[in-house]
Formats: C-alpha cells, sequence, structure tokens
C-alpha cells in the first residue's frame, strides 16, 4: 500500500507562487491614463466657485468659450509630483496653441497655500491654482481622491475624466479627438 500524498503543501505552494506572479505584475505595471465613468459625463460641468491665491473669486461657468481642463491635486501627493512634469508639457502644448489652446487650472482642496507656492517653486509651472474654499469643486465633480483630471468643452459639457496620473499626450490627444467630433 502506497503512503498518502501530502496535497496540501502543494496547493499551499501554487497559491503562493500565483499570489507573488500577481503582485510583481501590478507593482511593476504602468499607471494608465483611462477616462472614467462618471454621472456627469456629456452633461453641464457643476456650477463651482473657488478663490485665486490673492482671493480673487474664479467661477467655473465664466470659462464658457473655452477648453478647459481641471486638475485636482494637493502638494503632499506623490503621483501628484509624478504627474506634475506631464503637465507643464501639456500647458506648455496648449499655450503653444494660442486662441486654440484649452485652459488648464490646479484646483486644491485642504492644502495650506504656502506648501501648494512652495511646490510650484521647486517643481515648476505656471497656472492659475484655484483654492476649493467652500468645496464646492470637490462635491460638484465628486472628487474623493487626487490627482483627478477632467475636461470640460467650450459650451460646459464635462467630456472627460481621468482618476489617475495622466500625461501630456494623453490630454492632448483626448482634447484633439474631442475637438473633432463636436
Amino acid at each position: 500500500m502506497r503512503a498518502p500524498r501530502r496535497v496540501a503543501p502543494l496547493i499551499a505552494g501554487a497559491v503562493a507562487l500565483v499570489i507573488a506572479v500577481l503582485f510583481a505584475v501590478l507593482l511593476l505595471a504602468e499607471p494608465s491614463s483611462d477616462s472614467a465613468e462618471t454621472v456627469l459625463l456629456d452633461r453641464a460641468a457643476p456650477t463651482a466657485i473657488g478663490e485665486y491665491g490673492d482671493g480673487t473669486p474664479f467661477e467655473l461657468s465664466r470659462r464658457r468659450g473655452s477648453w478647459v481642463v481641471l486638475n485636482f491635486f494637493t502638494s503632499t501627493c506623490i503621483p501628484c509630483r509624478n504627474e506634475h512634469p506631464e503637465l507643464i508639457k501639456f500647458v506648455e502644448q496648449q499655450r503653444g496653441l494660442g486662441i486654440d489652446g484649452a485652459e488648464f487650472y490646479t484646483v486644491v482642496q485642504n492644502d495650506d497655500p504656502d506648501d501648494v507656492a512652495a511646490f510650484f517653486e521647486e517643481f515648476g509651472g505656471e497656472w492659475p491654482v484655484i483654492f476649493d474654499v467652500d468645496y464646492s469643486f470637490q462635491n460638484g465633480f465628486g472628487v474623493a481622491q487626487v490627482p483627478e483630471t477632467w475636461i470640460i468643452d467650450p459650451n460646459g459639457v464635462v467630456r472627460g475624466r481621468v482618476i489617475s496620473e495622466v500625461s501630456a499626450e494623453f490630454l492632448s490627444t483626448s482634447i484633439q479627438t474631442l475637438r473633432e467630433r463636436l
């Protein structure tokens, strides 16, 4: 008569190997810039009001007539730091398009204005920063975590949402594709 095989250690080893491979794949995967579903897609952008760093009011509804890109950010967010060089490239590309370029805004919630200024001084980037002092951007767009980027067309309609790091190429290509559809 044969001795019974010990199957449990083999199964545990196989499961551990599968988990290790899955973990390695997730760890080495490149972040994607896939648009995320939202009930706001193809609807009017929420009414959102914030303030520039000097306290001057900013009303999103006043940006109609232009493509608008909103990037939600905090100065301590590591993915925000990672995507920042791409945002600089995107803003430069859009400025090169003159009046046809998209307007770009960083939206900040729950961050010290001095820390935000220090971030931009250290990492560069020159574009308007909007402070969401009454949560109208965060609540209106349903932003729970940063970075998150939204694309709004010249009619004030939400056309895209990205809930991960973005690249200059992804944003430029997305806006160009949307322009061709309108």
